[in-house]
């Protein structure tokens, strides 16, 4: 990678990730397209690998690594081709399962996180709604006390991992008093609790390899031992798992980018057109060096922000920043990308035709573009823009 913000190690987890995904992704990810799913074997030997554990403690079978680790992760992730494969394994280690690393008391970090890093429990997480997305303060799932336990209503959409998932953590309103943000609290709910079923399996544009679900919850009924973190203060646990979300997804999208540019680099190189290769047509070399340089400083500033986050700086407006910029910027190489391989590009079961349907939702999933602007906006310093 030949970056300042990275150290052997970081290297050493980019050469493992990038053998397995050759090894046991590359030939088999079209079926896992087709069926809609990754197989349980896979992600359990990923588990055994270490790859589910880099940033949890090590007595829980962990690597103790900082945010550098979930950058190197997701980037090699997204050079896979198979997004639906890439976003499996990123909501299990790094937007579900940090719930439990970071709210978890002693006795649910033993009763799960173990089989949680080793790949023998997948997790999921249960925030969106019909009517909240992105405003998660507009919340309507339901937690009422009823003695010693606490019973849930409502309904979770867009849940990815959600029909295969064993441990789920959901996010209810504890407080129907509480105005906006407030009174809204994490649960741990288990495949199986009474109350609790996958409504449907939902069909998608692209990342086709993961299973993504409906969730409902009628009068579901779990013990006081299965809260997560403080009561009313869930939507605190949310946010600062965000930052961790959006960079996850800003690496992956650099490493969709950067693969993207190497097959279209590949393709013009030996594609003939009018006497030569489209490779020596100026128009498009251009455009290919152009795009090029601009995914190069993007994963600069990723490696940058992973390394303040592993500082324990605030990075709150520029994981925004990057979420916003590598939202658009993935999109932007693949629709040219595609321009280049031209009909070719467009027949489906091809990587580039996979990689243009998977790519479009980056600007959506984990905070929409939009969104993202809007938080570094209300960062920018009132003297000027600095950085």
């Amino acid at each position: 990678m030949n970056s300042p913000f990275l150290d052997e190690e970081h290297v050493m987890l980019q050469d493992q990730v990038r053998r397995f995904v050759r090894e046991e992704v590359e030939s088999h990810g079209d079926a896992w397209e087709a069926q809609g799913f990754v197989p349980r074997p896979v992600l359990k030997k990923m588990g055994e690998l270490g790859f589910f554990g880099l940033r949890y403690p090590e007595k829980f079978g962990g690597s103790e690594m900082d945010y550098r680790g979930t950058a190197v992760l997701s980037e090699e992730l997204g050079r896979s081709t198979y997004g639906g494969f890439a976003i499996t394994v990123l909501v299990h280690t790094d937007m579900a399962s940090p719930h439990l690393a970071n709210a978890g008391n002693p006795e649910q970090l033993a009763a799960y996180l173990p089989a949680v890093i080793g790949g023998e429990m997948i997790t999921a997480v249960g925030i969106t709604e019909p009517d909240a997305g992105s405003d998660v303060a507009a919340m309507k799932t339901r937690a009422v006390k009823d003695g010693s336990d606490w019973v849930l209503n409502g309904t979770k959409i867009y849940i990815t991992n959600g029909v295969h998932a064993d441990l789920y953590f959901i996010a209810a309103r504890t407080d129907t008093q509480a105005k906006g943000s407030r009174g809204i609290s994490m649960f741990i709910v288990e495949k199986g609790t009474p109350g609790f079923s996958v409504a449907r399996t939902l069909d998608k544009m692209g990342w086709r390899s993961s299973d993504t679900a409906e969730l409902v919850l009628e009068d579901c009924r779990v013990p006081e031992s299965r809260v997560l973190g403080e009561i009313n203060n869930g939507f605190y646990a949310v946010m600062r798992n965000f930052q961790n979300e959006r960079l996850s997804l800003a690496a992956q999208a650099v490493g969709e980018a950067t693969k993207a540019l190497e097959l279209t680099m590949d393709y013009t190189l030996n594609r003939p057109a009018f006497g030569k290769s489209l490779w020596q047509q100026p128009v498009i070399r251009n455009r290919i060096a152009q795009l090029s340089s601009q995914v190069a400083a993007a994963r600069s500033f990723v490696h940058e922000t992973a390394w303040r986050a592993a500082q324990g700086q605030e990075v709150v407006r520029e994981v925004s920043m990057l979420k916003a910029l590598c939202g658009g910027l993935v999109n932007k190489v693949m629709y040219d990308c595609q321009q280049f391989h031209g009909g070719f590009g467009y027949m489906a079961g091809t990587p580039i035709e996979r990689m243009v349907r998977d790519a479009r939702v980056q600007a959506i999933g984990g905070g929409a573009t939009d969104v993202m602007l809007e938080e570094v906006a209300k960062r920018l310093s009132p003297d000027g823009f600095v950085l």
